[in-house]
């Protein structure tokens, strides 16, 4: 019943009654309108594993706020913690065509078992523990000072989630992540990802799903 609630109530953010939006092309770069992003849901929900919660969620929250927040035009994310790590499970989502691109992405070690889903979560510093809730990712590149990964920064765009920044939570990554590995927290990808993930996900939403 939460779930057929949320994705109820999501359509009253994609409501077709935006014939005279400004923001009404298809070109990368510029925002698409309601009724292209409420088609966009659609296909996604109909093509991808990615919960239905989660997309409802996230497609809500960008269209509430991707202006004000200055959310990406042509992607967001969400990384769909029910799912195991083996699994693809961080959700590309193309908000013009959209096209769902899938990859391996790490959850905190004091999250779940290695190999296995997130069961515990937290936003507190020190927790070592995946963090939950809505981000923007950052877009400028950078490298780590001890381990040299390459990694794109994050901001919490949530009270619970605010203090992501003083918690180092980063989009970075590992070659961890192809073995089922851990992170301290961060959002953690397989290196030859890098530029798929990277290239697309700079100033996008993205929306970490654990299901509780």
């Amino acid at each position: 019943m939460k779930v057929k609630k949320i994705l109820a109530t999501s359509l009253l953010f994609f409501s077709l009654n935006s014939y005279g939006a400004t923001y009404h092309t298809n070109q990368k770069g510029h925002y698409v309108t309601k009724s292209q992003l409420y088609n966009v849901f659609q296909k996604v929900k109909r093509t991808s594993n990615v919960s239905n919660k989660a997309l409802a969620k996230t497609f809500a929250y960008y269209e509430k706020n991707r202006y004000r927040k200055h959310l990406s035009p042509d992607y967001l994310a969400i990384a769909d913690y029910t799912k195991l790590s083996s699994q693809k499970r961080l959700f590309i989502i193309d908000l013009h065509t959209g096209a769902v691109r899938k990859h391996l992405v790490a959850h905190g070690v004091n999250s779940g078992a290695k190999g296995g889903r997130v069961w515990r979560a937290s936003n507190k510093r020190g927790s070592l523990k995946t963090p939950t809730g809505f981000f923007k990712v950052g877009h400028r590149e950078g490298t780590t000072w001890r381990k040299k990964y390459k990694y794109l920064g994050i901001e919490g765009l949530e009270w619970k989630n605010r203090n992501a920044r003083k918690r180092e939570i980063i989009l970075h990554t590992a070659s961890y992540v192809a073995r089922g590995g851990r992170s301290y927290g961060c959002f953690a990808i397989r290196p030859q990802d890098r530029w798929q993930v990277f290239s697309r996900l700079k100033r996008a939403l993205l929306f970490s799903y654990v299901g509780f």
